[in-house]
């Protein structure tokens, strides 16, 4: 599997734990300012040349930068502008030998908290979602709309993904509740991510981002499915969780209900060799987290615990 870590794309205490920690590949979030322009190539080599000059090789793009990708799955009247610009971003990836963008279909609410102060093992603190805590928002969209404004941008990108080999992938719904307020979701089961990846516009650019906790969430058997969809894993988050799917929380990666050793070892014995990075790491003592989940220090344990069990099962094949 290829070790990576999540970048922000000014350089922060996160930059230097991960170089510090042997991660050589980059899953990298483009600059969210209004001087950047996602259809310029020069903005973008200047944004790769840093990361490169770092020793980090950017590899992924995540998450489809919102500027577009909001527009797109509320399907609103700027929808076809900001398709536009994907298919423009495309040929530059390839150009910069970026493979692979991680997109979801969360419309209006994205990936969603209700508490980030939850303590966890020895006061470190971690995010919580209680459906009962959710307060709602006045956005509205349905589950007939979210499928058909995923269609619509399949039919629209993908045959530039194919011609560029730039891979989607896709990630679940989290939470996979198939509501919050009037906002509908829809990549919330096994089957409704089988009907998207499969089914709508068949094709070996799009795929699947495996965050795994969020398919143990749903209720899904994660070690299973890994199996079952393994051909069309693009891409993996490693994290942990424990609760049900109306009330979960993060964990430390060793702390939760999945058994990560058993995880990795499925993947590499099916033959899963692709991009993987840590997720939603814990707030450890001394500091804060600007995004919950993305904070440095728990970083620093987690890449290291995946980076051992990595190294273990390799011994083992």
């Amino acid at each position: 599997m290829i070790l990576t870590d999540y970048f922000r794309s000014d350089h922060d205490a996160a930059w230097d734990i991960a170089k510090q920690c042997g991660v050589e590949h980059g899953v990298i979030r483009l600059p969210e300012r209004t001087d950047f322009d996602l259809t310029d190539k020069s903005h973008w080599k200047a944004v790769y040349d840093k990361f490169i000059d770092f020793g980090v090789k950017p590899i992924i793009v995540e998450p489809m930068p919102n500027e577009v990708h909001d527009h797109i799955k509320a399907g609103d009247g700027k929808r076809d502008e900001c398709i536009e610009k994907v298919i423009k971003m495309l040929p530059i990836m390839k150009e910069l030998g970026m493979e692979s963008i991680c997109f979801n279909w969360m419309a209006h609410i994205g990936w969603y908290r209700t508490n980030d102060k939850i303590v966890e093992r020895g006061g470190a603190f971690v995010t919580e979602f209680n459906l009962r805590d959710f307060k709602p928002t006045d956005k509205c969209i349905t589950a007939d709309e979210l499928w058909k404004n995923y269609e619509y941008f399949l039919k629209a990108v993908i045959p530039y993904a194919e011609k560029n080999g730039i891979k989607l992938a896709l990630h679940p719904d989290d939470p996979p509740v198939p509501r919050l307020g009037d906002v509908e979701r829809i990549m919330i089961n096994k089957a409704n991510i089988k009907k998207a990846i499969y089914d709508i516009v068949p094709s070996d650019m799009l795929g699947l981002t495996m965050c795994q906790a969020t398919f143990h969430i749903m209720g899904e058997d994660v070690y299973k499915t890994i199996e079952e969809l393994k051909k069309k894993i693009f891409f993996v988050h490693f994290r942990n969780t424990t609760g049900s799917i109306e009330h979960y929380r993060e964990t430390f990666h060793d702390n939760g209900e999945l058994d990560m050793a058993k995880l990795i070892k499925i993947y590499m014995e099916n033959g899963i060799n692709v991009p993987i990075r840590v997720d939603h790491v814990p707030t450890l003592i001394g500091e804060s987290a600007e995004v919950s989940g993305y904070a440095a220090l728990g970083r620093l344990f987690a890449i290291g615990y995946l980076k051992g069990l990595i190294e273990m099962e390799k011994k083992h094949l």
